[in-house]
Formats: structure tokens, C-alpha cells, sequence
């Protein structure tokens, strides 16, 4: 797994995935890999039940929080990128 020389993607298999946002501090984004996690085994512990959706939905909330997701962090002001990681990222079966 290598980044491209900008820093933007990872490349994995010859593929390109969007980066982490490189900015976010280090304890946060560590937080943000956990909820991440965390609502992925949510995923496949409620495959083809109701409860699937909320899952994928906080996976895509901490996805974007990372800035893997949603408008990409090099286009965003450093406020919004401030803002986007800051947001309440809330572990599976914990209320926000």
C-alpha cells in the first residue's frame, strides 16, 4: 500500500482510495478508525436484518469524518475540515 506522490490516495492492488485527511490530529483520528471498525462489524452482525441501515449509515459518518468520503478535505477551507472531524461520530448501540 503505497500514497500517490500528492498524498490524496492510497493505491492498493493498483487501485486508488481516497486518503485520510492527513490533518486530522492523531488521538482523533485514531478515535475515528475505532467508531469506523466498530460500525463495520455492526455491518456483518446485522446483514439482511432491519438494523442494516443504521450500520451502513454510521459507516459512511465516520468515513466521511475521516475525509474518505463526502467533498474531498483538499477542497474544503480548514474551518470545514476542522468542523467535518469534529462532528459526533457515535459507537454502535451508544446514543449521540
Amino acid at each position: 500500500m503505497e500514497l500517490t506522490p500528492d498524498g490524496r490516495y492510497l493505491l492498493v492492488d493498483g487501485r486508488r482510495w481516497r486518503a485520510t485527511d492527513s490533518a486530522i490530529p492523531e488521538s482523533r483520528r485514531e478515535e475515528l478508525t475505532k467508531a469506523l471498525m466498530a460500525w463495520r462489524r455492526e455491518v456483518r452482525r446485522t446483514r439482511g436484518t432491519p438494523e442494516e441501515r443504521a450500520a451502513r449509515d454510521g459507516v459512511q459518518a465516520a468515513k466521511v469524518a475521516l475525509g474518505e468520503r463526502g467533498t474531498p478535505w483538499w477542497e474544503q477551507s480548514d474551518d470545514e475540515r476542522r468542523a467535518r472531524w469534529s462532528a459526533d461520530v457515535p459507537l454502535p448501540g451508544v446514543s449521540g
